[in-house]
């Protein structure tokens, strides 16, 4: 697994109410279509925008993370662990 770290922050929380997580970014960056050395290192530039939404109600104490590079997008559902539970890639796959 080559981990990648994700912290999602509302502007209202205490910083204790901060979620962290640590996703495999191989999967991640086959979603997207990438290499793994390349897509690590458009991340370390920022060219990888990502966007981490928290889960409410039944959706409670998951994560939807959604990474976006040109036009192509990887959404996954994470559990609290960092386990991908659920991903599509931009043609609607499973990722």
């Amino acid at each position: 697994m080559v981990p990648i770290p994700l912290q999602l922050t509302d502007p209202g929380d205490a910083p204790a109410a901060a979620v962290e997580v640590e996703v495999d970014g191989v999967q991640v960056a086959a979603g997207l279509g990438l290499d793994v050395d390349l897509f690590r290192q458009l991340m370390e530039d920022r060219k990888v925008a990502v966007l981490c939404e928290r889960g409410i109600g039944e959706d409670a104490g998951l994560l939807r993370a959604t990474f976006y590079f040109g036009g192509r997008r990887f959404r996954a559902v994470i559990d609290g662990h960092g386990r991908i539970i659920e991903a599509r890639g931009s043609d609607g796959s499973p990722g």
